[in-house]
């Protein structure tokens, strides 16, 4: 079997018009790559006239009729539907502020290279959480923060060809890249030496902070006080950040590199709540955090009516730490758990558990008072509800008991107006069709007849002179 070749008239026709038959096929492969590709291109109001646009791509790369600043589209939907952005050749294009990329919330890829790129703001991509791909390949960056991409978690970062400093600022971008840093071969300039290897770079003074958080773990019952200690170290000295959203009151001390946050009146609604010190400089960022675990009694949210969802479910939600031991009870008795009746945690939160009593064909005899009872070491709560699946098949009076129909759950009974009204029309209908067939028979052997039936065996065997008499 040999390869298709171009040229080869694989794709041509008899009759020797392969060359039309060539053509004919490229337009349609071009119809089905433009439909097929589901990109269509913008109209040229819709984009910058120095740029051209798809439904997901800017492309702006005429160094005649540059942009300044990036390119923005007629509205905010059609912004946010951009994946990739890509910007070259540009000598007027010198900087990305905080609102530039605000809108393209969808933004992947972004290229912005041989251009004139000197400053990049800490809040540019603030909202392009995203963003995967950053190529700022060939422009005039001479540092870079490392704040800028600290909520991003990108997979590809490209700076060569930019006069970075060799300055404390640039020590991130090293240690972020790695190995990466001498693939694309990055050269910071260094006053008085020139240029070197950016992997190659060690300064004084300079070094990536740290962060201890002590105690590391906090586990106390609700109501209680404790005091959280954080130490920083790093050069320049970092500053101390604690981050945390607690319903329990709180106050902060801080003295130089040391700082104690004073915990008091415990929440239980703070269980598993986190609690972190951070220390920033502008070599980068390290954080320390712990969980709280905090012990409190258990409580019963809810317990709701039962509902028939592909099984009889009697929901419940509840509350505790360590997490309680249920318990129910039907009319004081305790129930016994198996296949047909058992509890189900369909849902479990940072402090809540969420669920039901799950009953599989439950009949009259599973009728009653349910209570439900929760413990853990500290205490207990219960709640009852009603529970009602399936009437009784008799009440208690009658000689006789009747049990239910699988369908009607009840005796016989007449059938309704509306069944009755229906057999009459069917009687009427075949009455109907009964009397239309005669009439058919009739029309069929009468006629010419002087007796008005036509084709009558006993009339054709008698003779002529006899009727005419």
């Amino acid at each position: 079997m040999s390869a298709w070749r171009p040229g080869s008239g694989a794709l041509s026709s008899p009759g020797g018009r392969s060359g039309s038959w060539r053509c004919w096929w490229w337009w349609v492969l071009f119809i089905g790559v433009s439909v097929g590709s589901g990109d269509p291109w913008m109209s040229a109001e819709a984009c910058p006239s120095s740029c051209s646009c798809s439904s997901t791509r800017i492309s702006c790369v005429d160094p005649e009729r540059g942009i300044n600043a990036f390119p923005v589209l007629q509205s905010e939907a059609e912004m946010e539907n951009i994946t990739d952005i890509y910007i070259a050749n540009q000598g007027s294009f010198s900087s990305i502020n905080d609102k530039d990329l605000h809108y393209y919330k969808n933004l992947r890829n972004l290229t912005v290279t041989n251009s004139r790129l000197t400053y990049v703001s800490k809040l540019a991509f603030q909202n392009n959480i995203k963003i995967q791909y950053l190529n700022l390949k060939d422009n005039n960056l001479s540092s870079l923060s490392w704040r800028i991409f600290k909520h991003l978690n990108m997979s590809y970062l490209i700076l060569t060809g930019n006069p970075l400093h060799c300055s404390c600022e640039n020590m991130w971008i090293k240690l972020w890249l790695g190995e990466e840093a001498d693939t694309q071969e990055l050269h910071c300039i260094e006053d008085g030496v020139g240029r070197k290897l950016l992997s190659r770079l060690t300064l004084p003074n300079c070094e990536v902070p740290m962060a201890t958080l002590s105690p590391s773990k906090v586990r106390l019952m609700e109501g209680k006080h404790v005091d959280l200690s954080c130490e920083t170290s790093g050069v320049p000295s970092p500053e101390l950040i604690w981050n945390m959203a607690l319903v329990s009151n709180y106050e902060i001390e801080t003295s130089g590199q040391l700082s104690v946050l004073r915990l008091s009146n415990l929440s239980s609604m703070d269980h598993n709540s986190k609690i972190s010190c951070t220390a920033e400089n502008i070599v980068g960022d390290k954080e320390s955090s712990l969980l709280l675990d905090i012990l409190f009694p258990p409580k019963i949210l809810k317990l709701s009516d039962a509902i028939n969802d592909h099984h009889w479910c009697i929901p419940f939600s509840i509350t505790g730490n360590p997490k309680p031991k249920l318990q129910w009870f039907l009319d004081d008795k305790a129930v016994t758990e198996g296949p047909f009746i058992e509890t189900k945690i369909h849902d479990i939160t940072d402090r809540e558990y969420h669920g039901c009593l799950q009953l599989d064909s439950p009949t009259h005899l599973n009728n009653g008072r349910y209570r439900l009872l929760i413990k853990n070491e500290y205490g207990s709560d219960e709640k009852e509800v009603e529970a009602h699946f399936m009437r009784k098949p008799w009440d208690g009076t009658d000689k006789e008991p009747y049990y239910y129909d699988l369908i009607t759950e009840g005796p016989p009974v007449e059938p309704p107006e509306d069944r009755v009204a229906v057999y009459v029309v069917v009687g009427i209908a075949a009455v109907a069709f009964t009397g239309f067939l005669l009439m058919l028979v009739i029309l069929k052997f009468g006629g010419n007849s002087k007796f008005g039936i036509k084709g009558c065996a006993l009339f054709q065997n008698i003779p002529g002179e006899l009727v005419s008499r």
